[in-house]
């Protein structure tokens, strides 16, 4: 597939030598009614018949995310696929931020797994793959048997939100300005900051591959504008059905939240309180983990997963 006017793509010799990932690639493509047809990259290894898990990363990561956890998985017995989200990793990236938005985020996930014909998926979901990856699962629940939210959530503004006291805070309300009025963030402390393990210089760089310049940052940035923190928000409307489909799911949903992620941990009690299939699952706190607790803490998450999936399968 080229590469039409107006969509990026990050050159390939930008992933070589990365440490830790040797994954081989994988495309699809996903149709856009504005942008035609965009190239979606994803990890997948595994027995192809063997249960689906679905890796989600969040802003500013990509599949990268997940290299400590697709191995012992897939060892496990699992297929692990992972996508990198259109404007991310090795996935095109249009270069307008009018290109971006939430809904649309949504309509190229959903795109993706039904492309792949997924079925049976255990969804694993961090950072805004939750918000994407729960609204996935609310609009072809037939296609997903179970969930494990690490360091997410799901707003829909109403006051108080879902038990969270002071959202959006004056710190998401800063961060959305800040996004919406720059262009460019820099990688390294995007990621870095966000971890309490020390992050080499070597790993951080991979984490920027896919950003050769500021003109590959529009989905990062623009993604960021779409936390609903107004009653005008895109995709509020759909975050509050998705919570009113969440309300009635009773297949297993499994919280594993890091213990260093002020950002996201109200929301852990939030999920296990109103979701049916929370209940009587062994939820778990994940030491010495900050917000991209795969980064920090890869090899405990995968066993709490694997252990849910042994469990649920």
């Amino acid at each position: 597939m080229e590469v039409r006017p107006g969509i990026l793509r990050t050159p390939d010799a930008c992933f070589e030598g990365l440490p830790g990932y040797n994954f081989a690639p994988n495309y699809v493509e996903v149709e856009d009614a504005r942008l035609g047809p965009l190239r979606m990259h994803y990890v997948d290894e595994g027995d192809r018949n063997a249960p689906v898990v679905l890796m989600l990363h969040g802003n500013p990561t990509w599949s990268y995310l997940y290299r400590h956890m697709i191995g012992p998985v897939v060892a496990a017995g699992y297929r692990v696929i992972a996508p990198d989200m259109i404007g991310f990793g090795k996935s095109d990236k249009p270069a307008s931020r009018a290109d971006y938005g939430f809904d649309r985020f949504v309509a190229w996930m959903r795109a993706f797994v039904e492309a792949l014909e997924l079925k049976g998926i255990t969804l694993v979901c961090q950072d805004w793959g939750g918000p994407i990856g729960l609204r996935v699962v609310a609009e072809c629940p037939d296609r997903f048997a179970a969930i494990l939210a690490a360091n997410t959530l799901l707003q829909n503004c109403d006051p108080p939100p879902l038990g969270v006291p002071d959202w959006p805070g004056e710190a998401i309300a800063a961060w959305v300005e800040t996004c919406r009025t720059s262009e460019d963030l820099p990688l390294d402390l995007l990621v870095g900051r966000a971890c309490v393990t020390d992050v080499p210089d070597e790993v951080l760089a991979a984490y920027a591959a896919p950003f050769p310049d500021a003109s590959y940052k529009k989905g990062m940035l623009q993604i960021t504008c779409g936390i609903p923190i107004a009653e005008d928000t895109e995709g509020l409307e759909a975050n509050r059905a998705t919570w009113r489909f969440l309300e009635s799911w009773d297949k297993p949903f499994l919280t594993a939240f890091s213990d260093q992620d002020p950002a996201t941990i109200a929301w852990e009690e939030v999920f296990q309180r109103r979701i049916p299939g929370a209940k009587g699952q062994p939820h778990t706190r994940i030491s010495n983990g900050g917000h991209f607790v795969q980064e920090d803490q890869g090899p405990p998450l995968a066993q709490v997963l694997i252990s849910f999936l042994r469990a649920n399968n």
